[in-house]
């Protein structure tokens, strides 16, 4: 699939960017196809990993998420900064990244659980609790992979 190249181009954002922003920002908006055909989409906590370019989340062994993932494998991530605003000016400026790509369930278990730890080490770095939250929920939490298509950013001022 060819995708649109962006229609503002003074507002986007190199690649070396969007996955600065991808690595730093903990959160995003995660969108399937759900029931019905309606678009779903979720906030989520994201690791972006550096060896191989794919995002990581993990989930419930089942649910709406699940299965409108297991119909249709196509998803967008949506991840913004915090933005700032200049000095005398109200308008937020903020910084997003779409992320198109395939999304599927990681079957090696030790991968699985190595991007969950790297997921964990965005919000904490004690190891210690890590490994007690993966030791304790490990068998009830499933990791997904999203295997990127196209990566865009771009830089919005609010008006």
């Amino acid at each position: 699939m060819e995708f649109r190249p962006m229609r503002r181009k003074k507002q986007e954002l190199p690649l070396e960017t969007c996955i600065e922003i991808l690595k730093k920002e903990p959160r995003g908006v995660l969108s399937v196809l759900g029931e019905g055909g309606y678009p779903y989409g979720m906030p989520i906590n994201q690791y972006y990993c550096p060896e191989n370019g794919r995002l990581y989340f993990h989930t419930a062994r089942e649910g709406h998420r699940l299965d409108a993932i297991r119909a249709h494998d196509k998803v967008s991530l949506c991840v913004y900064d915090e933005g700032y605003r200049k000095e005398g000016e109200w308008a937020l400026n903020i910084r997003s990244v779409i992320v198109f790509g395939h999304i599927r369930e990681v079957e090696d278990q030790t991968h699985a659980l190595e991007m969950i730890r790297g997921l964990a080490r965005k919000f904490t770095d004690d190891e210690d609790y890590i490994e007690h939250e993966i030791q304790s929920a490990a068998r009830r939490v499933l990791c997904l992979e999203l295997i990127p298509d196209h990566i865009t950013g771009k830089r919005v001022k609010e008006q």
